[in-house]
């Protein structure tokens, strides 16, 4: 995502990563000039929600920040229980957390409108634990998240039958590599609990990458995912930005067909660098013959995470309502 303010004056010194958004210094040391704010939990009066920190592992530090809507459903049977919302936060798999200010607002409004409860993972941020740790960590999220005995709101109010992956950025990266594990792995491997279900996926200005071009990807782009990839998974085999965790398509990928869930929504922008790389994947989701329901949908004139930073604009609004219609299940 795109810092709204410049970049400090270079500092002295060698570099290992330098860009607007952080700096990572030769002896390690890490920089963020975005996504550092943060803001506490509790009653929201603008939407009516609740929000709270659970700590999921005490040992690394990683937590969620679940959200439950004012109105709660008291229908017979499955439907007196909210679809589980699980987001991962965008920020380049570097940046951000689950406790910004600006995901606290934007999990607010999406739970308000859609009537689910989320589950906002705070996973931990390379460089400083480089991939797998952000897999890692949002795979326990969800299976914690799926079973529904960690915390009470997920006891008495979620559906583990109507789970939804959504996330921005990086964050909409881990929501593909997590439908893939939930497609492939069983019950008895590490998998999802039984009885617990992906309803459908929300990718929202997805981060890919891959070292053959795709139509409409600037040079630049691919070269920046270079660097980038090479930072946050210094041990990948080889493979660069071919591994399938970041390019979907590479040789030797798992079968798009292999995705869990019925539904998915790949969402873009008309600016946004990262466009080329999401109708690819768009693209080969619906050409993999995967079994499910795909759309698309891309944002004139707009550029990559405009509507996390600029919430009141028009097309900010039409992206809300599609996803809150997708939630809904419209």
């Amino acid at each position: 995502m795109r810092a709204m303010d410049p970049a400090p004056a270079p500092a002295a010194g060698k570099m290992r990563f330098d860009s607007p958004a952080f700096r990572v210094h030769e002896d390690g040391r890490v920089e963020r000039f975005f996504g550092t704010d943060t803001t506490q939990p509790g009653f929201d009066a603008a939407t009516g929600v609740t929000s709270k920190d659970v700590v999921l592992d005490g040992a690394t530090g990683v937590f969620a920040r679940l959200y439950l809507p004012a109105a709660l459903p008291d229908g017979p049977g499955r439907w007196s229980r909210l679809p589980i919302l699980v987001y991962f936060h965008g920020g380049g798999l570097v940046l951000g957390s689950a406790a910004s200010q600006m995901y606290h607002g934007y999990l607010n409004s999406v739970v308000a409108r859609a009537g689910v409860l989320a589950v906002s993972v705070d996973y931990r941020l390379a460089p400083e634990h480089p991939i797998p740790a952000a897999y890692e960590d949002s795979w326990m999220a969800l299976t914690w998240a799926a079973s529904r005995v960690g915390d009470p709101w997920l006891s008495e109010h979620g559906d583990a039958g109507r789970i939804f992956l959504a996330g921005d950025s990086g964050g909409a990266n881990i929501v593909h590599n997590m439908a893939i594990m939930a497609g492939t792995r069983s019950t008895d491997q590490d998998g999802l609990p039984a009885g617990a279900l992906v309803e459908g996926a929300i990718l929202l200005h997805p981060m890919f990458g891959g070292k053959e071009p795709v139509d409409g990807e600037a040079a630049d782009t691919r070269y920046h995912m270079e660097k980038l990839w090479a930072l946050i998974c210094p041990d990948g085999d080889g493979l660069g930005v071919d591994d399938p965790r970041l390019n979907p398509m590479a040789p030797g990928a798992p079968s798009l067909r292999a995705l869990a869930g019925r539904r998915l929504l790949v969402c873009s922008a008309e600016r946004d660098f990262a466009r080329a790389r999401a109708a690819a994947y768009y693209e080969a989701v619906k050409g993999s013959g995967w079994p499910g329901t795909s759309e698309w949908l891309e944002s004139p004139r707009e550029y990559h995470g405009f509507f996390l930073l600029q919430p009141e604009r028009d097309e900010s609004s039409v992206l809300m309502d599609r996803v809150v219609a997708f939630l809904s299940g419209e």
